[in-house]
């Protein structure tokens, strides 16, 4: 998973400091690196990039990136999911070849690379990382004869899987997001500045506002005559909008092909409650922050007692490093404490997003126990993850999955709950409020798009 970030200005007015902002607000998509690629003020040949590993604080520096001028940029957070935890594999990636330069930021998980990347070497392309990104500029490359723009709609009509991007093609802006609208990309505007982005959560940190989704097989060109669309030429059977958004990923306060992740959420746990109530239970708490939100919901819906009665530190992110025995052995406390006078003694119903290979749950169950908790009930807003995703999200194999490895009973002692109960797949489609066929619910159905092996060329 992966954020995208870009803007385009019609009046010139640079949009660096923009696009670091707008990948500060993507910050949860992506942990490991930040990168920012932008066309030289004036209309230059090549494309500039900065790229560092770590948080966009870190990898970036604001302050010198306010100094540059330049009115079309994309920007870039990177959780890898294809290619190794390397800054050779940081994005935006760039080149300059002869029909001009590139530069791709690539949200979601291509299913063909790997053959395409087997066609292309074979032909003579050298790769300089290991991402399935770079298989979009090779073949760009392998079409010399053709103008930028025309380059890019052959290569994407011969990918499979996942993609949403932001592209600069000289001092275009470009927008493109697969034909089965895997994952989010959404368009904005503030005065004369366009801006695409993952999420419409960064649209809000520049002040714009959303104009729409990106339609899932388009590719929209931004320029200084304004925006433009066209199709990519292939036409799927059905939409595979991933559920995971929903229930995990997406910022509650953010809006994904006209639904309100903080709604549908609430709604997730508004059903659950229905599906599996748990009316002796003196309240009802949610693991933060993903659980919160449908907590609430459940709450609401079974008309309990809601507290927040799991407090997490905010000073601790995905890649805080354990360096004493004494604080591996800490463990998921470091991250998460029980409110001890709120649990003590009491039954509670613990709602969470989703459960994966089990471990988290586990120990804040043992947590609760310690701390004088009666009866501890697990309430999942998610079906069971029984399958891996190949679309973008880098969930472990079905042998580490715990709901594929483990029935619900053997699941339910493995982690040390008095019950255990999931949201049906319908209801999580109802909740989310697209059609049933429109939705990816891969992770939780096995029910993969089919194809994905080939290199592209005979499509």
């Amino acid at each position: 998973m992966c954020g995208v970030f870009g803007a385009f200005c019609k009046n010139g007015s640079s949009v660096l400091e923009d696009i670091y902002l707008g990948l500060y607000a993507l910050q949860h998509r992506g942990q490991e690196s930040a990168g920012i690629a932008w066309n030289p003020y004036g209309g230059g040949q090549e494309v500039l990039s900065f790229r560092g590993m770590g948080l966009v604080h870190v990898a970036l520096d604001q302050k010198h990136l306010s100094s540059i001028m330049s009115n079309s940029a994309i920007g870039h957070v990177r959780y890898p999911t294809t290619g190794s935890s390397d800054l050779s594999n940081a994005q935006p990636i760039s080149a300059n070849y002869s029909m001009g330069s590139i530069a791709v930021a690539h949200n979601g998980n291509i299913t063909n690379a790997r053959g395409i990347r087997k066609m292309l070497e074979a032909r003579g392309a050298i790769f300089q990382s290991t991402t399935d990104t770079e298989t979009i500029i090779h073949l760009m490359a392998h079409q010399s004869h053709k103008p930028t723009l025309d380059a890019l709609v052959d290569a994407l009509r011969r990918l499979r899987g996942a993609y949403s991007l932001a592209v600069l093609l000289g001092n275009r802006l470009v927008a493109a997001r697969d034909p089965w609208g895997f994952r989010p990309l959404v368009i904005g505007r503030r005065d004369d500045t366009t801006y695409v982005a993952s999420e419409s959560c960064a649209l809000d940190i520049v002040g714009a506002t959303l104009v729409r989704d990106v339609e899932p097989g388009e590719i929209v060109v931004i320029d200084e005559t304004g925006l433009k669309s066209i199709r990519i030429p292939h036409t799927a059977e059905r939409k595979y909008v991933c559920s995971f958004e929903f229930v995990y990923f997406a910022r509650p306060d953010s809006v994904i092909d006209g639904r309100s992740v903080y709604e549908v959420r609430k709604t997730l746990g508004c059903r659950l409650a229905g599906r599996s109530p748990c009316p002796s239970a003196d309240m009802v708490t949610g693991m933060p922050d993903s659980g919160t939100i449908a907590a609430m919901g459940y709450a609401q819906c079974s008309r309990q007692r809601y507290e927040k009665a799991i407090v997490r530190n905010r000073y601790i992110g995905r890649t805080f490093i354990q360096p004493t025995q004494r604080v591996r052995n800490l463990g998921v406390r470091i991250k998460l404490n029980p409110i001890k006078s709120l649990i003590s003694g009491k039954e509670l119903a613990v709602v969470d997003d989703s459960i994966v290979r089990g471990t988290t749950v586990k120990r804040v169950i043992s947590m609760f126990r310690q701390d004088g908790a009666e009866k501890v009930h697990i309430r999942i807003a998610s079906p069971p993850v029984r399958f891996p995703c190949y679309y973008g999200i880098n969930t472990p194999t079905c042998e580490e999955l715990a709901a594929a490895r483990l029935d619900m009973e053997t699941l339910r002692s493995e982690i040390g709950a008095d019950s255990l109960d999931y949201l049906g797949i319908d209801d999580l489609v109802s909740a989310i409020g697209l059609p049933g066929m429109d939705v990816c619910t891969a992770c939780f159905s096995g029910d993969y798009l089919d194809g994905g092996e080939g290199n592209g060329m005979d499509l």
